[in-house]
Protein backbone atom coordinates (compact mmCIF):
# COMPACT_ATOMS: atom_id res chain seq x y z
CA UNK A 1 0.00 0.00 0.00
CA UNK A 2 2.78 2.40 0.85
CA UNK A 3 4.24 2.00 -2.65
CA UNK A 4 1.03 3.04 -4.41
CA UNK A 5 1.23 6.75 -3.62
CA UNK A 6 4.83 6.79 -4.79
CA UNK A 7 3.84 5.24 -8.16
CA UNK A 8 1.00 7.71 -8.50
CA UNK A 9 3.33 10.59 -7.74
CA UNK A 10 5.79 9.35 -10.34
CA UNK A 11 3.04 9.17 -12.97
CA UNK A 12 1.78 12.64 -12.07
CA UNK A 13 5.33 14.04 -12.23
CA UNK A 14 5.83 12.48 -15.66
CA UNK A 15 2.58 13.94 -16.97
CA UNK A 16 3.42 17.39 -15.61
CA UNK A 17 6.94 17.29 -17.05
CA UNK A 18 5.66 16.19 -20.45
CA UNK A 19 3.02 18.88 -20.40
CA UNK A 20 5.58 21.56 -19.55
CA UNK A 21 7.90 20.39 -22.30
CA UNK A 22 5.09 20.50 -24.83
CA UNK A 23 4.07 23.97 -23.64
CA UNK A 24 7.67 25.18 -23.99
CA UNK A 25 7.96 23.75 -27.48
CA UNK A 26 4.64 25.26 -28.52
CA UNK A 27 5.19 28.65 -26.87
CA UNK A 28 5.07 31.50 -29.37
CA UNK A 29 8.52 32.80 -30.24
CA UNK A 30 9.69 36.28 -31.20
CA UNK A 31 13.21 36.38 -32.66
CA UNK A 32 15.06 39.69 -32.41
CA UNK A 33 18.33 40.44 -34.20
CA UNK A 34 20.01 43.17 -32.10
CA UNK A 35 20.37 43.13 -28.34
CA UNK A 36 19.14 46.73 -28.07
CA UNK A 37 15.81 45.86 -29.67
CA UNK A 38 15.91 42.55 -27.81
CA UNK A 39 15.94 44.35 -24.47
CA UNK A 40 13.02 46.54 -25.54
CA UNK A 41 11.02 43.61 -26.93
CA UNK A 42 11.50 41.47 -23.83
CA UNK A 43 10.34 44.33 -21.63
CA UNK A 44 7.26 44.93 -23.77
CA UNK A 45 6.30 41.27 -24.23
CA UNK A 46 7.02 40.11 -20.68
CA UNK A 47 5.91 36.50 -20.17
CA UNK A 48 3.49 36.50 -23.09
CA UNK A 49 5.98 34.95 -25.54
CA UNK A 50 9.50 33.61 -25.67
CA UNK A 51 11.92 36.24 -26.97
CA UNK A 52 15.16 35.01 -28.53
CA UNK A 53 17.87 37.64 -29.07
CA UNK A 54 20.53 36.74 -31.60
CA UNK A 55 23.19 39.38 -30.96
CA UNK A 56 25.27 38.86 -27.82
CA UNK A 57 26.49 41.69 -25.59
CA UNK A 58 29.40 43.77 -26.93
CA UNK A 59 28.82 42.68 -30.52
CA UNK A 60 29.13 44.70 -33.70
CA UNK A 61 25.77 44.57 -35.49
CA UNK A 62 27.41 45.33 -38.82
CA UNK A 63 29.58 42.21 -38.74
CA UNK A 64 27.74 39.66 -36.62
CA UNK A 65 26.30 36.60 -38.32
CA UNK A 66 24.13 33.68 -37.30
CA UNK A 67 24.78 29.97 -36.92
CA UNK A 68 22.76 27.29 -38.71
CA UNK A 69 20.77 26.77 -35.50
CA UNK A 70 20.02 30.48 -35.22
CA UNK A 71 19.04 30.62 -38.89
CA UNK A 72 16.52 27.85 -38.18
CA UNK A 73 15.11 29.89 -35.30
CA UNK A 74 14.57 32.79 -37.67
CA UNK A 75 12.74 30.55 -40.12
CA UNK A 76 10.51 29.09 -37.38
CA UNK A 77 9.70 32.35 -35.60
CA UNK A 78 6.18 33.65 -35.13
CA UNK A 79 7.60 37.15 -35.59
CA UNK A 80 11.01 38.57 -36.47
CA UNK A 81 11.95 41.97 -35.07
CA UNK A 82 14.98 43.55 -36.70
CA UNK A 83 16.51 46.99 -36.98
CA UNK A 84 16.56 47.28 -40.76
CA UNK A 85 17.94 50.19 -42.81
CA UNK A 86 20.96 48.04 -43.62
CA UNK A 87 22.30 47.64 -40.07
CA UNK A 88 22.45 43.84 -39.71
CA UNK A 89 24.54 43.27 -42.82
CA UNK A 90 25.27 39.63 -42.02
CA UNK A 91 21.70 38.61 -41.15
CA UNK A 92 19.50 40.40 -43.67
CA UNK A 93 19.74 37.48 -46.10
CA UNK A 94 18.28 35.14 -43.47
CA UNK A 95 15.55 37.60 -42.55
CA UNK A 96 14.65 38.10 -46.20
CA UNK A 97 14.42 34.35 -46.81
CA UNK A 98 12.14 33.93 -43.79
CA UNK A 99 9.90 36.76 -44.97
CA UNK A 100 9.60 35.19 -48.40
CA UNK A 101 8.58 31.95 -46.67
CA UNK A 102 5.75 33.79 -44.93
CA UNK A 103 7.25 34.65 -41.53
CA UNK A 104 5.99 38.08 -40.33
CA UNK A 105 8.80 40.56 -39.77
CA UNK A 106 9.11 44.11 -38.47
CA UNK A 107 11.92 46.38 -39.69
CA UNK A 108 11.66 48.82 -36.80
CA UNK A 109 13.88 51.52 -38.27
CA UNK A 110 11.64 51.93 -41.28
CA UNK A 111 8.71 52.95 -39.08
CA UNK A 112 10.30 55.64 -36.91
CA UNK A 113 10.81 58.45 -39.45
CA UNK A 114 14.38 57.55 -40.46
CA UNK A 115 16.86 60.21 -41.53
CA UNK A 116 19.64 59.95 -44.09
CA UNK A 117 23.35 60.44 -43.77
CA UNK A 118 24.49 63.84 -45.02
CA UNK A 119 28.28 63.55 -45.12
CA UNK A 120 31.14 61.61 -46.70
CA UNK A 121 30.46 58.54 -48.86
CA UNK A 122 27.35 57.75 -46.83
CA UNK A 123 25.45 60.83 -48.01
CA UNK A 124 21.91 59.96 -49.04
CA UNK A 125 21.88 56.50 -47.48
CA UNK A 126 19.43 55.74 -44.65
CA UNK A 127 20.90 56.04 -41.15
CA UNK A 128 19.99 52.91 -39.15
CA UNK A 129 21.03 54.22 -35.71
CA UNK A 130 17.62 55.56 -34.68
CA UNK A 131 17.89 54.29 -31.07
CA UNK A 132 20.19 57.21 -30.16
CA UNK A 133 17.02 59.33 -30.15
CA UNK A 134 14.76 58.16 -27.28
CA UNK A 135 11.72 59.77 -28.88
CA UNK A 136 12.08 57.47 -31.85
CA UNK A 137 12.61 54.53 -29.51
CA UNK A 138 9.35 55.43 -27.78
CA UNK A 139 7.65 55.14 -31.15
CA UNK A 140 9.45 51.83 -31.75
CA UNK A 141 7.95 50.48 -28.51
CA UNK A 142 4.45 50.94 -29.88
CA UNK A 143 5.38 49.44 -33.26
CA UNK A 144 6.76 46.32 -31.60
CA UNK A 145 3.76 45.91 -29.30
CA UNK A 146 1.21 46.21 -32.08
CA UNK A 147 3.09 43.80 -34.35
CA UNK A 148 3.31 41.25 -31.53
CA UNK A 149 -0.42 41.57 -30.89
CA UNK A 150 -1.20 41.21 -34.61
CA UNK A 151 1.02 38.24 -35.44
CA UNK A 152 1.87 36.24 -32.30
CA UNK A 153 -1.00 33.92 -31.47
CA UNK A 154 -1.88 33.33 -27.84
CA UNK A 155 -0.54 36.53 -26.33
CA UNK A 156 -2.72 38.66 -24.08
CA UNK A 157 -3.09 41.84 -26.13
CA UNK A 158 -4.01 43.93 -23.10
CA UNK A 159 -0.93 42.73 -21.20
CA UNK A 160 1.39 43.49 -24.12
CA UNK A 161 -0.08 46.96 -24.61
CA UNK A 162 0.15 47.66 -20.89
CA UNK A 163 3.80 46.59 -20.89
CA UNK A 164 4.44 48.86 -23.86
CA UNK A 165 2.74 51.85 -22.19
CA UNK A 166 4.75 51.40 -18.99
CA UNK A 167 8.04 51.09 -20.84
CA UNK A 168 7.29 53.97 -23.19
CA UNK A 169 6.75 56.17 -20.14
CA UNK A 170 10.24 55.23 -18.92
CA UNK A 171 11.74 56.10 -22.30
CA UNK A 172 9.95 59.45 -22.34
CA UNK A 173 11.28 60.26 -18.86
CA UNK A 174 14.74 59.29 -20.09
CA UNK A 175 14.39 61.69 -23.02
CA UNK A 176 13.52 64.54 -20.66
CA UNK A 177 16.51 63.67 -18.44
CA UNK A 178 18.90 63.67 -21.42
CA UNK A 179 17.57 67.07 -22.45
CA UNK A 180 18.34 68.46 -18.99
CA UNK A 181 21.88 67.04 -19.07
CA UNK A 182 22.56 68.43 -22.54
CA UNK A 183 21.41 71.85 -21.36
CA UNK A 184 24.50 71.96 -19.11
CA UNK A 185 26.76 71.79 -22.21
CA UNK A 186 27.38 75.23 -23.78
CA UNK A 187 25.86 75.32 -27.29
CA UNK A 188 29.26 76.07 -28.83
CA UNK A 189 30.64 72.87 -27.27
CA UNK A 190 27.95 70.57 -28.64
CA UNK A 191 30.16 69.11 -31.35
CA UNK A 192 30.73 65.40 -31.91
CA UNK A 193 33.57 63.42 -33.43
CA UNK A 194 32.99 59.66 -33.30
CA UNK A 195 34.59 56.47 -34.61
CA UNK A 196 31.96 56.24 -37.35
CA UNK A 197 28.69 58.00 -38.12
CA UNK A 198 26.36 56.72 -35.41
CA UNK A 199 24.94 59.68 -33.47
CA UNK A 200 23.08 61.57 -36.19
CA UNK A 201 19.68 61.04 -34.55
CA UNK A 202 21.05 62.07 -31.16
CA UNK A 203 22.56 65.20 -32.71
CA UNK A 204 19.30 66.11 -34.42
CA UNK A 205 17.23 65.56 -31.27
CA UNK A 206 19.46 67.47 -28.84
CA UNK A 207 21.07 70.16 -30.97
CA UNK A 208 24.57 68.84 -31.63
CA UNK A 209 26.82 69.34 -34.65
CA UNK A 210 28.48 66.21 -36.02
CA UNK A 211 31.94 67.44 -36.97
CA UNK A 212 32.98 64.14 -38.48
CA UNK A 213 33.99 60.54 -37.93
CA UNK A 214 37.30 58.70 -37.89
CA UNK A 215 35.72 56.16 -40.24
CA UNK A 216 33.63 58.34 -42.61
CA UNK A 217 30.91 55.72 -42.95
CA UNK A 218 27.76 54.43 -41.31
CA UNK A 219 29.36 51.01 -40.82
CA UNK A 220 32.39 49.79 -38.89
CA UNK A 221 33.33 47.58 -41.84
CA UNK A 222 34.77 50.57 -43.73
CA UNK A 223 38.28 51.97 -43.27
CA UNK A 224 39.53 55.57 -43.32
CA UNK A 225 42.00 56.81 -45.91
CA UNK A 226 44.88 59.20 -45.26
CA UNK A 227 42.85 62.02 -46.81
CA UNK A 228 39.89 61.15 -44.56
CA UNK A 229 42.09 61.48 -41.49
CA UNK A 230 43.57 64.77 -42.70
CA UNK A 231 40.13 66.24 -43.39
CA UNK A 232 38.90 65.27 -39.97
CA UNK A 233 42.08 66.55 -38.34
CA UNK A 234 41.53 69.93 -39.99
CA UNK A 235 37.90 69.97 -38.79
CA UNK A 236 38.96 69.19 -35.21
CA UNK A 237 41.51 71.99 -35.24
CA UNK A 238 39.05 74.41 -36.84
CA UNK A 239 36.17 73.71 -34.46
CA UNK A 240 38.19 73.08 -31.31
CA UNK A 241 36.33 69.96 -30.20
CA UNK A 242 37.33 68.69 -26.78
CA UNK A 243 36.75 64.98 -27.19
CA UNK A 244 36.66 62.13 -29.68
CA UNK A 245 34.04 59.49 -28.83
CA UNK A 246 34.92 55.88 -29.61
CA UNK A 247 32.67 52.83 -29.36
CA UNK A 248 33.49 50.79 -26.26
CA UNK A 249 33.31 47.50 -28.18
CA UNK A 250 35.81 48.64 -30.83
CA UNK A 251 39.52 49.35 -30.48
CA UNK A 252 40.05 53.09 -30.20
CA UNK A 253 43.51 53.08 -31.81
CA UNK A 254 42.35 55.15 -34.78
CA UNK A 255 40.72 57.70 -32.52
CA UNK A 256 43.90 57.99 -30.46
CA UNK A 257 46.03 58.35 -33.57
CA UNK A 258 43.74 61.08 -34.85
CA UNK A 259 43.81 62.90 -31.53
CA UNK A 260 47.60 62.78 -31.59
CA UNK A 261 47.83 63.94 -35.21
CA UNK A 262 45.47 66.83 -34.57
CA UNK A 263 48.03 68.39 -32.28
CA UNK A 264 45.39 69.54 -29.79
CA UNK A 265 44.28 68.36 -26.38
CA UNK A 266 41.49 65.98 -27.37
CA UNK A 267 40.32 63.23 -25.03
CA UNK A 268 39.18 59.83 -26.25
CA UNK A 269 35.94 58.94 -24.47
CA UNK A 270 34.32 55.47 -24.82
CA UNK A 271 30.61 55.24 -25.58
CA UNK A 272 28.16 52.36 -25.96
CA UNK A 273 26.89 53.10 -29.42
CA UNK A 274 25.64 49.95 -31.20
CA UNK A 275 25.38 47.21 -28.61
CA UNK A 276 24.42 46.66 -25.03
CA UNK A 277 27.36 45.75 -22.85
CA UNK A 278 28.45 44.15 -19.61
CA UNK A 279 31.29 46.65 -19.31
CA UNK A 280 31.42 49.40 -16.70
CA UNK A 281 29.93 52.01 -16.20
CA UNK A 282 27.03 49.98 -17.52
CA UNK A 283 24.90 49.38 -20.58
CA UNK A 284 23.08 46.18 -19.70
CA UNK A 285 19.80 47.73 -20.84
CA UNK A 286 18.80 50.34 -23.39
CA UNK A 287 17.94 52.81 -20.62
CA UNK A 288 21.32 52.25 -18.95
CA UNK A 289 23.13 52.69 -22.27
CA UNK A 290 21.56 56.07 -22.98
CA UNK A 291 22.26 57.30 -19.46
CA UNK A 292 25.91 56.18 -19.59
CA UNK A 293 26.45 57.79 -22.98
CA UNK A 294 24.84 61.06 -21.93
CA UNK A 295 26.96 61.27 -18.80
CA UNK A 296 30.13 60.46 -20.77
CA UNK A 297 29.34 63.08 -23.43
CA UNK A 298 28.57 65.70 -20.80
CA UNK A 299 31.86 65.07 -19.00
CA UNK A 300 33.83 64.93 -22.24
CA UNK A 301 32.44 68.15 -23.70
CA UNK A 302 32.41 70.24 -20.55
CA UNK A 303 35.69 69.05 -19.05
CA UNK A 304 34.01 68.10 -15.77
Amino acid sequence: MSALPARLLAVIALVVATGCASAGEDAPRVVVTTNILGDVTRTVVGDEAEVTVLMKLDSDPHSFGVSAKEAALIEDADLIVYNGLGLEEGVLRNVGAAERAGVPALAVGEGVDPIRFTADETAGEPDPHFWTDPRRMAKAVDLIAERVVAHVDGVDAAAVRAGAAAYRAQVERLDAWVERQVATIPPESRRLVTNHHVFGYFAQRYGFQVVGAVIPSGTTLASPSASDLKSLKDAIVRTGVKAVFADSSQPDRLARVLASEAGVDVKVVPLFSESLSGRSPGAATYLDMVRSNTEAMTRGLTGR
